[in-house]
């Protein structure tokens, strides 16, 4: 399979781990006299505790401004935020939950967490922005071409950005900010593990997302099937099923947005070998985490985190 991502490691550069079988050196100076080791003590600090409870009120806010956004009925198998209390509402709540998050990442007494989590948030936004130019037809860098599997490395480069900036960035800035406060001091490759962990398992998380928008039902999502075709969006199975049938090139590129479009694309996407080769993708960062996991001494910690990143790529809703 064609590596469609190899150019999106650019514009979030990260300094790759070591291999497990080598010593992990600081990515600065390596040396083997500066390789830092880790407190064998499970427990978590209290501002960790407070750091997890600031990361899911970012994503409960990202959830209710989403739901705004893609005018969503149903969330978890319930009636949406905005269905059940309307626009207004919902996204007074997500905003009352970002302040409170920014009083509390002030109480946390650390710069670099701060500015972490803040860049989360700003990233939650260009996300945003970026799904919505890609819903209006905006620096798509859609080919005329007609040859078979002409797609074009900005779509893939658009897709990975946009799950990287709404999913991903959470996890991976949100898994540094914890080695952080857990006192990794600078140049130590623990905070170089910890968000290329949460960086690898959040795309993997995204993609796995959109293979069970093709897959799943509403019943199992708790949300509407095949919304990502209904908002006019290309995610991995789509853009997978064009480089087989050139037909969905031009679905693409009007958005779905003609009678039938959305059909017809969902029939592409099965009838072609997009929904598995995107699982295949998500898979492929499942192991990049895995693999980084393998930097770290074992514990009970670390067995935790290799169960969360299995049962990433095994959910089903």
């Amino acid at each position: 399979m064609a590596d469609h991502t190899a150019s999106f490691a650019a514009p979030f550069s990260l300094s790759p781990p070591p291999s497990p079988r080598q010593n992990p050196l600081p990515p600065s100076e390596p040396s083997a006299d500066a390789v830092p080791t880790l407190s064998a003590d499970p427990a978590l600090l209290p501002t960790q505790v407070r750091l997890a409870q600031i990361v899911e009120m970012i994503h409960v806010a990202s959830l209710l401004h989403d739901d705004v956004i893609d005018r969503s009925p149903l969330r978890r198998g319930a009636p949406s935020a905005p269905a059940a209390f309307g626009n207004k509402l919902s996204v007074l709540a997500g905003d009352f939950l970002l302040g409170r998050t920014s009083a509390a990442l002030s109480r946390l007494g650390e710069n670099e967490v701060v500015e972490l989590i803040a860049s989360v948030i700003a990233n939650l936004v260009e996300g945003e922005i970026l799904q919505l130019k890609a819903m209006h037809g905006e620096d798509l860098g859609i080919p005329g071409s007609a040859v078979r599997g002409a797609v074009g490395q900005d779509n893939w480069n658009i897709y990975m950005q946009k799950s990287y900036l709404k999913t991903a960035s959470l996890m991976a800035k949100g898994a540094r900010a914890a080695v952080v406060l857990g006192g990794c001091k600078e140049g130590e490759v623990w905070k170089e593990v910890a968000y290329a962990y949460g960086r690898n398992l959040g795309l993997a998380f995204q993609l796995m997302d959109d293979v069970l928008d093709y897959e799943a039902g509403e019943g199992t999502l708790g949300k509407p099937g095949n919304a990502d075709l209904k908002l006019g969006l290309a995610t991995g199975p789509a853009l997978f099923a064009w480089e087989e049938h050139t037909e969905m090139g031009p679905l693409i590129e009007r958005k779905f947005s003609q009678e039938g479009d959305v059909e017809l694309a969902r029939d592409l996407v099965r009838r072609s070998s997009g929904v598995e080769r995107t699982r295949s993708l998500a898979l492929s960062y499942a192991d990049k985490a895995r693999e980084v996991l393998g930097l770290l001494p074992d514990s009970d910690a670390k067995s935790a985190l290799e169960v969360l990143t299995e049962r990433v790529v095994k959910r089903t809703s």
